[in-house]
């Protein structure tokens, strides 16, 4: 069976937002893709069914359905697109971002196996690696982001991942994707990155090396808040061992979420443009409000990852982190006198959202134990929409003003 698939490899992003991994000629002559709502294919007679298996095991997935775990013609559309997008030879829709990180994980590091990952990492990433993973008898090291020397040295026999992600989460920092890629194929292991916070509108990271790109579609790639997705790309050598993995663990999206992927992917190169340049001004607004101690954004050139940035993104992304003069009640204040941000732990969609990070993401802890994670009681985390720049700097002025220590 053969859909047509369009291909431009050589358009520009906003081209491949719009038509890439879509068919070109549509039932009933149809401009989107129509959503497979099916849960189960048929075959017209035994000729087909052998012809099927026959594709299926020499893995040509893309155009063969025979039952929904393993393929729908809307998921393989949102696939191919962003595939297209990443630069990838192929790309997997799955249930949500950790399912993407797991799935991968967990495929690659058999028993006795070890990862080595950076600090400064989503919080959930890193408790599947320092605890969960530990119930398949796999250990990890966690070194900080940019130490090359230790990562390195971290390296042991039994290593099969360096993990990271750029930027980082909460405080952006910047990884040289080049260097780490170049790290592990030098020592024959599996470089995985999440990219969710680049997206692919920003950076390309296996253009520099890196074997798998996970991406969050939940944020930028869905980018309106109502999708849960995960994605996992890279070439067929890596990404296809880890697709028959999920299709018998059988975490899969559904068409109706990639149809909204499909759907929110279309802008994606021009919401991100705007998002990138909204932080810009923001970040650059609260470095000089007199309410604000530091702000951390790739933007800025007092940001420690800002040349590293300025080489290997094409926009600095839409989220940065900032502390707010005073504690956890002049933060508090702050957030509650905004009147734009939704108080929100998500980010990469249409309206901008704030966290209070100890608040929310470290809500388990206690001061103390923030601290030790280098989470301060202050730090704020603003996730920029594609609301008007000038009138969130507004609305950020005002609350910080109303602030009272």
């Amino acid at each position: 069976m053969t859909h047509n698939r369009s291909v431009r490899d050589n358009c520009l992003p906003s081209t491949h937002s719009v038509h890439a991994g879509e068919t070109r000629v549509k039932s009933l002559h149809a401009l989107i893709d129509p959503i497979f709502q099916t849960s189960t294919y048929t075959f017209d007679n035994m000729a087909e069914v052998v012809a099927y298996q026959t594709a299926h095991n020499k893995g040509h997935v893309e155009d063969c359905f025979e039952y929904g775990r393993y393929g729908n013609p809307t998921i393989a559309a949102a696939e191919a697109r962003i595939a297209a997008l990443e630069h990838a030879e192929t790309a997997i829709l799955v249930a949500s971002g950790m399912a993407a990180l797991a799935y991968t994980f967990l495929q690659y590091l058999p028993s006795g196996s070890h990862i080595v990952m950076t600090d400064d990492s989503y919080r959930r990433t890193r408790q599947f690696c320092e605890d969960h993973l530990k119930k398949f008898n796999v250990d990890c090291t966690v070194v900080p982001l940019g130490d090359f020397d230790a990562l390195e040295a971290a390296i042991r026999p039994e290593t099969r991942i360096l993990f990271s992600e750029t930027p980082s989460n909460p405080y952006l920092r910047v990884l040289d994707v080049e260097r780490f890629a170049e790290i592990g194929r030098r020592r024959g292991l599996i470089t995985v990155l999440d990219s969710t916070f680049s997206t692919p509108i920003n950076l390309t990271p296996i253009d520099y090396g890196i074997d798998v790109v996970i991406h969050s579609a939940t944020k930028y790639l869905g980018g309106h808040n109502d999708l849960l997705a995960g994605v996992i790309a890279g070439s067929h050598e890596v990404v296809d061992y880890i697709r028959g993995y999920i299709g018998v663990l059988g975490g899969i999206s559904d068409p109706n979420t990639a149809y909204l992927l499909l759907r929110g992917l279309k802008t994606l190169s021009l919401r991100v443009q705007q998002q990138n340049q909204t932080a810009q001004k923001v970040a650059e607004f609260l470095a000089a409000h007199p309410n604000v101690e530091q702000v951390w954004y790739p933007g800025l050139k007092t940001h420690p990852g800002h040349e590293i940035a300025s080489k290997q993104m094409t926009g600095y992304g839409g989220v940065l982190s900032f502390t707010v003069k005073g504690g956890r009640q002049e933060s508090f204040q702050f957030i509650d006198a905004l009147k734009i941000p939704f108080i929100s732990a998500s980010l990469g969609g249409t309206e901008t959202l704030v966290l209070h990070v100890a608040a929310q993401a470290y809500s388990d802890l206690n001061p103390e134990q923030c601290l030790k994670e280098g989470i301060p009681q202050n730090l704020v985390r603003l996730a920029l929409g594609i609301e008007d720049a000038e009138d969130l700097i507004a609305d950020l002025d005002q609350a910080l003003r109303a602030v009272q220590s």
